[in-house]
């Protein structure tokens, strides 16, 4: 019989995308740790609105994944506080935007460190117990940049593309213990970034979507969930794009 999840660890958890997935996965009877790196209301906040929708544990726990040190410490909290993990969604991410002429390499250097290293260390921290237990679910969170690359965002591309193919590699070296690894990839999705944008920017924007709208956080995050559930066991190494049609 195929084991169900009980347990989540989001990095970024605290607005966004990451906190959709919190809720989508609460909602699902998950216990859900919320990472944050500085908005320690704001997650708290969601591990308040988690426990509404269903989960049995939720908390806020600080770490910047950038940092192994404190990546290693916060897996070690999280699995002593909820007994283990059995979900990790890495959607903890930075941009640094800038020309590729005239990016400095401290900024490069940066995204890559959160968005790409970071990812790379939780995944590490986590799938020696999720071999012990032979099973695991690991979600990273890509972008349509990752697959078409963006102009002014060449460390953001790098990135998200670079975690396209650590995805597959840790999906081909885990699937032996029973541990899926797959990227969901979004679109342009409505935050308060894109709600700001000026209208010319925004339609342009909605001119390169096939669907001609911008996708909601619930999307992406019920992609996510549906990858940490039973229903997807037969799945790895996958890309799932909720982006209206970008990428294809």
């Amino acid at each position: 019989m195929e084991q169900t999840a009980k347990r989540a660890l989001v990095t970024g958890g605290s607005r966004g995308i990451g906190r959709a997935v919190c809720l989508a996965l609460a909602e699902q009877g998950l216990s859900v740790a919320v990472n944050y790196a500085g908005s320690r209301d704001a997650a708290e906040q969601v591990a308040e609105e988690c426990k509404r929708r269903g989960a049995p544990e939720a908390f806020a726990v600080q770490a910047d994944i950038a940092d192994p040190q404190q990546v290693r410490a916060l897996v070690d909290a999280v699995s002593e506080r909820l007994g283990g993990v059995d979900v990790l969604v890495n959607n903890a991410g930075i941009t640094r935007d800038g020309l590729l002429l005239r990016m400095r390499e401290s900024d490069f250097d940066a995204v890559l460190a959160t968005n790409l290293k970071g990812a790379f260390s939780c995944m590490q921290a986590v799938a020696r117990p999720m071999m012990k237990q032979r099973w695991g679910r690991i979600v990273n969170l890509s972008s349509v940049v990752g697959l078409r690359g963006n102009v002014g965002q060449a460390n953001y591309a790098a990135s998200k593309a670079g975690l396209i193919g650590l995805t597959k590699s840790a999906a081909r070296e885990l699937a032996g213990r029973g541990i899926t690894v797959n990227c969901v990839a979004p679109g342009f999705i409505e935050t308060d970034m894109t709600a700001a944008l000026p209208e010319s920017v925004r339609a342009d924007l909605l001119g390169q979507i096939p669907l001609g709208r911008l996708g909601a956080a619930e999307e992406v995050a019920a992609a996510v969930a549906f990858l940490a559930s039973p229903q997807a066991a037969y799945i790895t190494g996958q890309v799932l794009c909720v982006d209206g049609g970008m990428a294809m």
